[in-house]
């Protein structure tokens, strides 16, 4: 595919990344020397400095051959100008990231897609879904559903507490009566593993398991995790991604909400009800503590500065605060969480990126989900008549990457747990986990 990405900021760069790795033909576009000298040095990508809303630089770009233009600049005036414009120069299917809330709520009063717009993204509406799915799956890091419900796929960090340490894969499975659950991938330190039968866990490993969705009980007991009942709810920080969040989850939890900006508390208290505001220095402990911090179930840090985050979740989790999520700007921590102790770190343009990327394969695949830290995709795909997949049983399919791994099949309203005897059919729905190094191949196995 020809794919135009207009700016280089971390959000471009990373699709950028993930885009070029595919052999996919990239030009992306930036008004700043420096972003692009820096994504010329690191990826095979052709660049263009100026601004995406240039009709002759986009014509430059060879936006009237275009499959896709993503415009992912800091901006949403520019992107939104860019996608129209786009759109209109002959780019087959354009999406904007926003961050104007009402472009979400008024939909029906103004019709993007009338414009040029084919999807728009926004980051702080995808970082506050994010946070509180994982609130709601609290004894998890990571839980996603796929063939419309009927396999889930749940993320578990072992402790030194967790049944299956030290024993292998096929020891584990034999642990509870029937198949109920396949591991997928295991992330220790900072390796990605495709378990084998013989692979043993190990305290700290990340474990992500496929399983009937009814059978997480299986899991649980496994993993020697126990429900997790969140009632009491603290946030740090009053911006976008905190409002968004608060708005979801005031109904069901009771939610504080610490603000150091006065004014800004004002507007909170009168947009969000439901929510006690608070005006203070989230970083005083002192204030913390006054406020409850140590009666809390969650706490979830969202300011501006990841520093911040990251400390004032320690501290909560020095006061005995079971789940804790902080928001952070460097890509690169998200690996960190587990080492140093906060349950889960989340990078809202990684969380961008991720939405965007599925766009790529729309048609391929019904679903896409990336999990934090790992490089890898949880893909699902509707199998295509005569495609190879359908070849051969599972373990005899020849050339299967190794760096992927079949989680589970859905078969009309019937799901299973994939084993090497099973054959796969057209029209099933596959769930596939992949190194980001295997994505090309297995995706051969769909065509």
């Amino acid at each position: 595919m020809k794919i135009i990405i207009a700016g280089a900021g971390e959000v471009g760069y990373h699709l950028a990344k993930m885009l070029a790795d595919e052999e996919h033909d990239i030009v992306l576009i930036d008004k700043r020397e420096n972003a692009l000298a820096h994504a010329e040095a690191h990826l095979d990508v052709n660049i263009l400095r100026g601004n995406s809303i240039s009709i002759q630089l986009l014509e430059e770009a060879g936006i009237a051959h275009a499959d896709m233009l993503i415009a992912a600049t800091s901006s949403e005036e520019t992107n939104i100008t860019s996608a129209i414009i786009g759109k209109h120069l002959g780019a087959k299917r354009v999406i904007a990231r926003i961050s104007n809330p009402e472009f979400q709520l008024e939909k029906k009063k103004l019709d993007l897609e009338q414009l040029g717009i084919d999807a728009m993204v926004f980051p702080e509406d995808l970082a506050a879904k994010e946070i509180y799915r994982l609130i709601k799956r609290s004894s998890l890091t990571d839980s996603f559903e796929f063939g419309e419900g009927k396999l889930t796929l749940t993320g578990v960090v072992l402790e030194d507490n967790a049944p299956i340490l030290h024993k292998s894969l096929i020891e584990a499975v034999q642990l509870v009566q029937g198949l109920s659950f396949t591991v997928v991938a295991i992330q220790r330190k900072e390796n990605t593993i495709i378990p084998r039968g013989d692979t043993l866990f190990l305290e700290g490993d990340h474990v992500y398991f496929i399983s009937h969705p009814e059978r997480l009980g299986d899991i649980m007991d496994l993993t020697g995790k126990r429900k997790i009942q969140i009632r009491n709810i603290m946030i740090l920080g009053g911006g976008l991604i905190a409002k968004l969040f608060a708005q979801k989850s005031q109904h069901k939890y009771h939610v504080k909400l610490i603000e150091g900006d006065r004014d800004r508390c004002f507007e909170l208290a009168n947009e969000l009800p439901q929510t006690l505001v608070i005006h203070g220095n989230g970083s005083d402990v002192e204030l913390l503590e006054e406020e409850g911090i140590s009666e809390m179930d969650a706490f979830i840090a969202v300011t501006e500065n990841s520093d911040t985050n990251i400390i004032s979740c320690l501290v909560a989790k020095n006061h005995g605060v079971t789940r804790t999520i902080a928001l952070v700007e460097n890509v690169d921590y998200i690996s960190l969480s587990q080492n140093i102790g906060i349950d889960t770190l989340i990078n809202k343009k990684l969380i961008t990126v991720n939405n965007i990327f599925r766009y790529v394969r729309e048609g391929k695949v019904a679903a896409l989900t990336s999990l934090h830290g790992v490089d890898s995709e949880i893909l699902e795909f509707i199998v295509a008549k005569d495609s190879k997949i359908t070849r051969a049983p599972i373990k005899n399919l020849t050339d299967f990457p190794r760096q992927a791994v079949i989680g589970g099949i859905v078969r009309g309203k019937k799901a299973m747990i994939a084993t090497g005897d099973l054959q796969i059919q057209e029209d099933d729905r596959v769930v596939v986990f992949t190194l980001s190094s295997g994505i090309s191949r297995i995706e051969t196995f769909f065509k």
